[in-house]
Formats: C-alpha cells, structure tokens, sequence
C-alpha cells in the first residue's frame, strides 16, 4: 500500500456575489484533430495560491472574452480544503474508463479495449467476464461507462456505453445484460440505444450512463469532433452532441420534451447543443448536472434541462486548437443556454460524483470531478444553482473516474494511456 499526505487545509476564502445576467457577449473560440483529453497537464512549479483567490492561476486562453455572469469562471476557494492521504487500492490493470461499486464492495471496472472485470476490495483483478459486445478500440473509441440497474440486487442487470463496429464506421450504443451468479459472464445481452449517424472517426463518443430517480436511463454522448458533423448537435434529427432519456429496456422515457414525430425530432432526447459530455452525476435533489470537453477553454459545467439548447458549436468559450475563433465567435445567442461555469484553460473533465459520506464533512454536498489535464479531483460547491467555490486535490495523474465508495471514501480511477495501464486510488481524510 502506497500512503502520502497531499494538502493541508487553507484559510477561509472570500465569497463573490452574483450579479444578473448582463446583455449578450460575444467572443471567440473551436476543435481539433485530438481532443484535450490527451494533451498535457499544466506546468509545474508555479506560485501557491492565496486562500481568497481562484485556484486556476494560468493566464485563459481568450483573455477578451467575458462570462455573463460574476462567479460563472474562477470561482475563488472555499478555505476548507482537508488534509488528505492517498492510497493505491489496485495497479498494474489494463487501462481503465469507468467504475463501479457491487453492493458486496467489490469493483466493476471496465477496460478500454472491451473487457469487463470485477477487482476485490484487496485489489485482486478477477478474469475478463465473458459476453460483453465487440467494441472498437483506439483512439477516444472502446469501452466505455458501466451502470447498476437500480434494482440490480434482484434483476443483476447491468448497463454498458461503447464504441460499437457498424458498417461504415461505428457509433455510441448501450447494452445491457444480466451478470451471471458467480460474475464471470453476461447473459441475455442486447443493445437498448443506438447513437445515430455512424461515423467513422475514433472521438468524441461521450459517455456517461446516469440512472434518475425515476428508474430511467440517461445516456450523454458526444458530436464526432470533426467539421462539419460536429454541427449535428444543433439538429434534433441527429443523434451527435445530445442527452438522451430512455427507458432501461429502450425507447425514449415519458415524458420527454419531445414528442415522436415533432419536426423530425429524435424522442429520446432530453437536452441538445452538446460537445463531448465525459461527467455525469446527479445531485441531492435528483437532477442531473454534466460536464463536458470544451476545445482550448470553453470546459463547463451545465444541469441540462428537457427541451433546452447548450449552444454547441455556435456559442461557446474557449478557442479552436489553432487558436481560432470557434464558429463566428459568440459566446452568448438568444435561445442558447450559458454554462452555469466553465474553465479557460481546461481541467479536462473525465468522472463526476456528489458527495454524500462521512469522510469529508467539507466536501458534502459537492461535486467532485476528475481532472484529465488538472490531474487530480475538481471540488465545486454548490450554492442556488450556482458554483460558490472550486477547490483542486492534486492527485499527480490524469483521473478518469472517480466514485464515492461504501465507506465514504473517494475513489478514482486513473490512467496512464502510455503505459496502457490503470489505477485505482483511495482518497481518505490524513490520519483518519
């Protein structure tokens, strides 16, 4: 077992208030051949940063652009930052996309080449489990998201996100099957949702599977990066850039903004205007709120609501890789959401959880996202809808899920794409 202390807690930050939405801002800002999620974490060896102001100390990619509202980037810390220690559950295991908790404590975890193993609490993988579908692998493509059915003590029910093969080229698809009693295989294995158009390009799938409160499925899914398919996520016949609602064995939910048949539109969808949506997470109150990949800038954090356009690719923060402009620039337009917050640069965001537990009293009630490029959580407290204060834990590794455990600890799954390998990591309070 490997033990380190990391942080030490802060001083009391200073709060921002909320000021009303301003008139429209118009900026700049785009995409690239590779997404963020494989680039470089931030230099090292910079300056500590006071307790009252943000964390984020590198200069932003589009200085001239604006947010709309005070508090929708930077927010300042939260100066109750706990000392934190990390230890190595599991290492050495194929490289990694997602977790998940069995009630009986152990992990599922599922590889991105396409297997599917169970890792005991002492960190033991088990062998591939058997029956999980064919999968593209490379690049963003593999597979990808695991989900508990909520009834999954009963049912054993188990739901997978995944770069799928089709006929000329591949796509975003979920299956679901039932893991058989003693967990080496999958049964009864069918796909419920398909991502449509196929594409052939190996970025930007998503994928996240959350489950609401009322026992439906919602799936995120990402626009395929490349100009002009990426335009799709503005169009409600299109499957690229949207989240979806359905229900566990298919179709679209009830009551979905829209209806089959409305202009053409896809009735499995619940939001639309997406990027590349890698964090999902409900909160307290049972609402989902998603993270998604933005270009050089332009991350951010949204709660999606039924029917309501993200914006993507028309407006958004940040900037192409090139350093141009994304679209005509906008950052603002009439009928568009604006992220409740987003970074410039960008944390990379992979994995979201809300903290309910005992381990850290300073984080309830948070989100906790990882940080592919921050390398390390993101803690954002929230306040009316809005992020009160962000707070980074370093973690030294791009993290790409991360789960709060029976226990209360943190769990997050890291990965190394060099090496080709994982691991998963405890997060407890220092000398607890």
């Amino acid at each position: 077992m490997r033990l380190s202390a990391l942080l030490a807690g802060t001083a009391l930050a200073a709060g921002l208030s909320l000021s009303a939405l301003p008139a429209l801002a118009q900026s700049t800002g785009d995409t690239s051949p590779i997404d963020h999620v494989e680039g470089t974490p931030p230099a090292t060896g910079e300056e500590a940063t006071p307790a009252n102001a943000p964390v984020e100390t590198q200069a932003p990619n589009t200085p001239d652009q604006q947010p709309a509202f005070a508090g929708q980037t930077r927010a300042p810390q939260s100066g109750e930052l706990p000392e934190i220690a990390t230890e190595t559950v599991a290492e050495g295991l194929p490289r990694l996309w997602a977790m998940e908790f069995l009630p009986d404590g152990r992990m599922l975890v599922t590889a991105k080449e396409g297997a599917l193993h169970i890792v005991s609490p002492e960190g033991e993988a088990g062998p591939a489990i058997a029956g999980v579908p064919e999968v593209v692998s490379g690049g963003q493509a593999g597979l990808l998201d695991v989900a508990l059915a909520p009834d999954f003590e009963a049912s054993r029910q188990i739901f997978l996100s995944y770069s799928e093969p089709r006929e000329g080229g591949n796509g975003t698809s979920v299956a679901r099957g039932t893991l058989n009693a003693d967990g080496t295989a999958l049964e009864n294995v069918e796909v419920i949702f398909r991502q449509m158009p196929t594409y052939d390009n190996t970025k930007h799938y998503g994928s996240r599977l959350v489950f609401s409160p009322e026992g439906d499925l919602f799936v995120t899914v990402g626009e395929r990066s490349d100009t002009p398919i990426r335009d799709q996520a503005q169009n409600l016949d299109s499957g690229l850039g949207k989240v979806f609602r359905i229900k566990a064995a298919g179709g679209p939910a009830d009551n979905n903004p829209f209806a089959e048949g409305q202009n053409g539109a896809l009735p499995e969808i619940w939001s639309y205007g997406h990027r590349n949506l890698q964090s999902a997470a409900l909160d307290g109150e049972g609402r989902l709120w998603t993270v998604e990949h933005g270009a050089r800038g332009g991350d951010e954090l949204n709660r999606p609501e039924a029917g309501k356009n993200y914006g993507w690719p028309v407006i958004t923060y940040g900037e192409d890789y090139s350093g141009a402009p994304i679209g005509e620039g906008l950052t603002a337009q009439e009928g568009m959401e604006q992220p409740v917050y987003y970074w410039d640069p960008v944390i990379g965001p992979s994995g979201m959880a809300w903290y309910e537990g005992g381990e850290f009293p300073e984080w309830q009630d948070a989100f906790l996202v990882g940080g592919l490029v921050s390398t390390g959580l993101v803690v954002l407290h929230i306040e009316d809808g809005r992020v009160a204060a962000e707070d980074r834990v370093p973690l030294d590794a791009r993290i790409r899920d991360v789960k709060v455990g029976p226990d209360g600890a943190v769990y997050a799954v890291t990965e190394d794409p060099s090496a080709g390998s994982s691991t998963i990591l405890r997060v407890t309070r220092q000398g607890a």
